[in-house]
């Protein structure tokens, strides 16, 4: 369905964002990459057929899949056959903790992980106690969001532990966690790596026995994920498989999107010390600026051991949802990690954890294209737009 001047509307599924919209969201997904949509809208012609069929279409698709689980690999420090695409980054995150703790269920089953994981980490954990009669204990943190690696230590010398799960990057404040130490701390308990947020952003560090990553984080396809399980891990599969390529999943693969996703992860690793200097410039100017320009505000996070692209910042009497709301109708896509939704009705977990304020919180995620313009149109709105929602008691 159209509407007059011939373009899609609502009622026909599709609509368009506002052109003028500055996207400061990228943290939640990039822009599809123009190297993953050449790679993509190619692939849909060849490799469209089951890959482990023996005719010449199926043996081209299962070309294409293996050259992508090749590429990933090799940009992610994996061998190929360790690499598995799956559904999302939460399925890949879900198979990944799950399947340590299976593989481990004769030592422990406890589950350690930090107060500030992403909440598939948590519906994961919640599962596992329901299902497998494990337990789960979160680690605490310090102010600025990294895990406190004293505290692990102690948590790991009271008790045998079947896996510990941290993430690369926390993907609402930007901290990076001390991955190193925390392998060394684990000893010869494995450890889970979310890198949803940190892929495409900083190098995956060495030590992991299983990580996941998604790829629309990175400009890939949306319902791509990559899960990585080191062949010296012992890892077990927590639900039902079938005889696909793959021992890790079900289902057939989708190889046009994960070719496209190895597609875009090659194309951003290659300019990504570029990106990140303007990004990192961007980020200082917007952490010293917002506490300058508004009141009663705190910018939260480490303030180097962080994701080049994310900064985040909260305001005192001004409700999250409102904040954000306001700025789309200005025309910046931010997010809140302070919105409270029908489903949570509650502020972020990550913030609380932290011990940093609540209300009225922004994280600006900065894409690839995210200009000086954009920041600085930001920046001039935003005082504004807080006065505004003070005078008007739209308080959290």
């Amino acid at each position: 369905m159209t509407n007059a001047t011939g373009s899609p509307t609502a009622a026909g599924g599709v609509t368009s964002a506002n052109p003028a919209t500055a996207y400061l969201d990228a943290a939640s997904g990039e822009p599809l990459h123009p190297a993953a949509r050449e790679v993509l809208l190619a692939a849909l012609d060849a490799g469209w057929a089951d890959p482990l069929r023996l005719h010449g279409p199926g043996r081209n698709a299962r070309l294409l899949l293996d050259n992508a689980r090749e590429v990933v690999g090799s940009l992610l420090g994996a061998r190929p056959d360790e690499v598995t695409f799956t559904s999302s980054g939460t399925a890949a995150v879900h198979l990944g903790v799950l399947g340590l703790l299976l593989g481990r269920v004769r030592v422990s089953r406890r589950l350690l992980h930090s107060a500030v994981e992403h909440s598939a980490v948590f519906a994961a954990a919640r599962w596992w106690q329901a299902v497998h009669d494990g337990t789960a204990a979160p680690v605490a943190v310090q102010h600025g969001g990294r895990l406190d690696v004293d505290r692990l230590t102690r948590l790991l010398a009271g008790e045998e532990a079947g896996v510990v799960a941290v993430q690369a990057a926390n993907p609402e404040v930007g901290t990076l966690q001390p991955l190193d130490d925390v392998v060394a701390a684990a000893g010869d308990v494995p450890v889970f790596v979310d890198a949803c947020a940190a892929v495409g952003h900083t190098d995956l560090p060495p030590g992991w026995s299983a990580a996941a990553a998604s790829a629309h984080k990175w400009g890939g396809p949306a319902g791509v994920g990559v899960l990585l399980v080191r062949k010296s891990a012992r890892w077990r599969a927590p639900y039902p498989t079938d005889d696909r390529t793959d021992p890790r999943v079900s289902g057939f693969e989708n190889v046009p999107a994960a070719l496209a996703a190895a597609a875009a992860l090659q194309a951003v690793l290659a300019e990504r010390d570029e990106v990140a200097d303007r990004q990192r410039r961007l980020v200082a100017k917007v952490r010293t600026e917002v506490p300058r320009l508004v009141e009663d505000v705190e910018v939260v996070g480490e303030p180097d051991e962080r994701l080049p692209h994310v900064v985040t910042f909260s305001c005192l009497y001004v409700d999250g949802e409102a904040l954000v709301t306001e700025l789309d109708r200005l025309g910046f896509g931010v997010a809140s990690g302070s919105a409270c939704t029908a489903s949570t009705l509650r502020p972020s977990h990550v913030l609380e954890a932290m011990g940093v304020l609540t209300h009225g919180n922004v994280r600006l995620s900065l894409s690839r294209t995210t200009t000086a313009a954009d920041v600085d149109r930001f920046l001039a709105a935003l005082p504004g737009v807080v006065a505004g929602l003070r005078s008007r008691g739209a308080v959290s």
